[in-house]
């Protein structure tokens, strides 16, 4: 999966350094959207519980998607209409929210949310599988693997999102990532589509907050 492919929509916007813009927003604007603070950190488990269920379906939607019990003839709400998991829905959100992306050559979706990557990347033999991936933004040398493997299982043991784990890079390099991922297989509303995407960058973005206040950056410890 390469990170940075060509830009083929509007709201693939680059930096003047050629690099897609961030989606770092002012407390103001993500007051407007309502995204970012749409499931925070202290909510984050009764949230997980009482909103989705282990398909992705919210609670509340799941009956009205199914039809049970309606007439052939009844016309749903299109945010109540179970539909397939496509790139172009999940771009659609973005847009509709206003965030910077990118596609790349893959056709994987993705952006930077304070300076952290993340895809929005479709998976599964028939499309099924939606998962919403982060990395951190620092490197850290192995000489850290052990501590970082211990931050990671402290939080997959406290919290039922995001999955956290470390990978090793060639170069010996640790690189942190978490993931929100959730079987679709029979579809998903627009309403449950875009409570998952708010999900997977609130929770990841959580986690990202965890490791900076566990690892302060020390090129930005007060001199």
């Amino acid at each position: 999966m390469e990170l940075f492919g060509p830009l083929r929509r509007r709201k693939k916007e680059e930096s003047p350094g050629g690099e897609p813009r961030d989606n770092a927003r002012t407390p103001a604007q993500a007051e407007d959207t309502q995204v970012s603070d749409a499931i925070t950190p202290d909510d984050l488990n009764d949230a997980d519980r009482r909103m989705v269920t282990s398909n992705g379906s919210s609670r509340d939607d799941a009956v009205i998607a199914d039809d049970a019990g309606l007439p052939d003839d009844t016309v749903l709400p299109e945010d109540t209409v179970l539909m397939p998991l496509e790139n172009d829905r999940i771009t659609d959100w973005l847009d509709e929210h206003e965030f910077t992306y990118f596609v790349d050559n893959e056709g994987d979706v993705g952006g930077l949310w304070h300076g952290r990557i993340f895809h929005f990347l479709i998976l599964g033999d028939q499309d099924e599988v939606l998962q919403v991936r982060g990395q951190w933004h620092r490197d850290v040398t192995i000489d850290r693997l052990q501590e970082l493997l211990e931050l990671c299982n402290t939080w997959n043991t406290e919290h039922i999102w995001p999955k956290t784990y470390v990978r090793v890079r060639d170069d010996g390099s640790v690189i942190v990532c978490s993931d929100v991922t959730v079987d679709v297989e029979h579809g998903v509303t627009e309403a449950q589509l875009s409570l998952l995407l708010q999900c997977g960058l609130s929770t990841c973005g959580a986690f990202f907050e965890y490791l900076d206040t566990e690892l302060p950056d020390p090129l930005r410890r007060p001199a």
